[in-house]
């Protein structure tokens, strides 16, 4: 797939990447409060006043997604909890969680770091809900985070949040890009389009909310302001010299209790190495998706995969179908993508992703499973993906 639609990492220049974010200026955008290292700050106690204004809360945003799309990728609310009541309130939750489910012996795989190595709530979002309705209600009540989310995707946004505890000693991650795109294995993501690799960044917006003082010997988020612009980029992070690149002209910023960060999916980023002796920097991280990620209609398509399968079968077995023929049937069939999941029971060991549906049926298919263990796998499947 060399043609101008598609692209591959040989095609990523890092001369090209390099001239792009090099000669941005990085000018302070009229409402923030401050610039730090090309990154907008804003003043949360100043801005409280625009939110109640409507006309004044939509030029807000509009700046917002200005910084996020086209400026530095990234922008930093400031003391978006005042009062840090509600954020001490959830730790003593997630810390309880955190405690049971390692009594339970749960070891959440990450994305990133091996399991165990930090502590991770998956699906942070609904535990707190379920087991602290007025903790979670007083958390969410915070209109900079609403606005914040309004200001990327629009309305009918759906918020999800892990939380993430990088012990002292914590590894750093490498730099990397987020979900949808970032998530996807590079053989993946080559069989996407380029305006695919345009229009992931504006299906979801990434955050944090600082859930302890984190200098910057704690390993906040690296950051490469202007990276998000680089159209190639959910292929190019993964070459080494793009990697030594973002080494070499990442940011850091001390956060505080309180403080949120909000920043294009797009961008490069990489949490960083905790070299304290005693800071456990926790965090909850923030990952809002837009409301028109959803299809028209529901369909089980479990059921369809449990009917379909030992028709593939007979029609490999007996060459009746090219394997390419067998693909486009599964296409037409089984969930393609791995997410949405419980990622408490399907956690993405091995990879950045858990398998697919698609993927456990191509994978029957090839190794000639009985009907019987495929259905077994189909249910198994449903079971992991489930609440």
């Amino acid at each position: 797939m060399n043609g101008t639609n598609w692209y591959t990492e040989s095609g990523c220049s890092l001369d090209e990447f390099a001239s792009l974010l090099e000669r941005d200026t990085a000018l302070k955008p009229p409402f923030a409060s401050e610039m730090q290292r090309k990154i907008p700050l804003y003043d949360c106690g100043a801005l409280a006043d625009m939110l109640r204004d409507p006309s004044q809360r939509m030029a807000l945003q509009a700046e917002w997604a200005s910084v996020l799309r086209d400026g530095a990728g990234v922008l930093v609310l400031k003391n978006a909890y005042a009062d840090t009541g509600p954020v001490d309130e959830a730790n003593a939750i997630f810390e309880t969680i955190i405690r049971h489910e390692r009594e339970r012996g749960a070891s959440a795989g990450d994305h990133f770091a091996k399991a165990g190595a930090n502590d991770r709530i998956w699906n942070a979002q609904e535990k707190l809900c379920l087991q602290a309705p007025r903790v979670f209600a007083g958390y969410f009540a915070n209109p900079f985070i609403e606005c914040a989310a309004e200001a990327w995707l629009g309305p009918g946004f759906q918020m999800t949040s892990q939380v993430n505890v990088v012990r002292p000693g914590g590894d750093a991650q490498q730099a990397h890009r987020d979900y949808h795109l970032g998530f996807q294995s590079a053989d993946e993501v080559r069989r996407y389009p380029a305006h695919v690799h345009t229009m992931s960044p504006f299906l979801t917006l990434q955050g944090a909310v600082a859930h302890s003082d984190m200098p910057v010997e704690s390993g906040p988020t690296k950051l490469l302001p202007f990276s998000q612009r680089y159209a190639q980029g959910y292929l190019a992070w993964r070459r080494a010299d793009f990697r030594e690149y973002f080494e070499a002209h990442c940011v850091q910023l001390p956060l505080e209790k309180g403080d949120a960060l909000f920043f294009s999916p797009a961008l490069f980023h990489a949490a960083g190495a905790n070299r304290t002796r005693d800071v456990q920097r926790m965090a909850n991280l923030l990952q809002v998706s837009s409301a028109y990620g959803r299809a028209m209609e529901t369909l089980d398509r479990a059921r369809m995969c449990e009917a379909v399968f030992p028709v593939l079968l007979d029609c490999k077995a007996t060459g009746r179908m090219s394997d390419a023929e067998l693909d486009s049937v599964i296409a037409s069939c089984a969930e393609g993508y791995a997410f949405p999941t419980n990622l408490d029971r399907d956690p993405p060991i091995g990879g950045l992703a858990p398998k697919s549906q698609q993927a456990l049926l191509r994978q029957a298919l090839d190794e000639a499973w009985s009907v019987d263990a495929f259905g077994k796998a189909l249910k198994d499947n449903a079971w992991r993906r489930s609440t």
